[in-house]
């Protein structure tokens, strides 16, 4: 989810610049700095980023720079003036020009006057232009990136289901080694025991430690992820709830293994899952 957009538009008398940058977040966090005189529009702008955006930690900016000769401040002549004379009673005149006297009292309170004209339909027009092209190509950036991830992901499931096939092709050899093992331990104790109860007992410990359904969900889990990819709509919670699931089965596997072979082969498929969750934050 992570983009950044930006256009400017020049009106006669005023440059507006217009930024919109966005980070992974679960949900949409919009934060925009926005002059006090668009105020009133702030929620209208807010809306149009929130329906094109839909998620992230999202900066809206709005600059404003004038750069014609009307202006909607001026100064207080009557205030200013009136602090000079103020300070020319405390500070001494000889001691202090009056550029100085003209410094310190304009850092007063109402030396300017700004006057608040209504928003020119034009120029609000501009804004919304200049708004819609910063998201278009914040969104271009974004599917720019989503195109780079389907790739890793397909590439990360991949080597995932690659790694249960190799699971698959030890398993019988786990279970057989499995098998002799507690048959030897049993022939160990040197004594009697009934064959048919020693059956019951090793097929139900063998059932303890057998992975096929956990093997069948897995694959399972990963075609449906490689499925979603596809999605025309967005599905990052769904792809980290399956992601999710894939670690479950994954873990699960390693559990029931014991058997080093099959767990070095477990490490490499959480590995490759971590990469994938990662990622994940950055798919919206």
């Amino acid at each position: 989810m992570t983009g950044y957009g930006k256009s400017i538009s020049q009106l006669p008398s005023k440059k507006i610049t217009i930024e919109v940058k966005s980070l992974n977040s679960k949900n949409l966090d919009l934060n925009a700095r926005i002059p006090s005189f668009y105020r009133e529009k702030e929620l209208e702008m807010r809306n149009i980023v929130a329906k094109s955006l839909e998620r992230g930690k999202v900066d809206l900016s709005l600059y404003v720079e004038l750069n014609g000769e009307n202006t909607n401040t001026s100064i207080n002549e009557a205030v200013v003036k009136q602090y000079m004379k103020q300070l020319a009673k405390v500070v001494n005149t000889t001691e202090v020009n009056s550029i100085e006297f003209l410094k310190m009292a304009m850092r007063f309170p109402d030396t300017l006057n700004t006057e608040r004209d209504d928003i020119d339909e034009e120029e609000y027009d501009a804004i919304l232009n200049g708004l819609e092209d910063a998201l278009q190509l914040i969104n271009k950036y974004r599917i720019d990136e989503g195109s780079a991830l389907k790739e890793d992901f397909e590439l990360r499931v991949k080597n995932i289901g690659d790694y249960l096939k190799e699971v698959e092709t030890i398993d019988p050899e786990r279970m057989e080694g499995v098998r002799e093992r507690l048959i030897k331990n049993v022939s160990d104790l040197k004594t009697e025991v009934d064959e048919n109860r020693f059956e019951q007992e090793l097929t139900y410990y063998l059932e303890k430690y057998d992975i096929t359904e956990e093997k069948v969900r897995l694959a399972n889990h990963l075609e449906y992820f490689t499925k979603s990819l596809d999605s025309v709509e967005s599905n990052g919670k769904k792809l980290a709830f399956i992601g999710q699931e894939i670690g479950r089965e994954i873990n699960t596997i390693g559990s029931k293994s014991n058997y080093a072979p099959m767990q070095q082969i477990v490490v490499r498929m959480k590995d490759e899952l971590e990469k994938i969750k990662e990622q994940l934050l950055n798919v919206l």
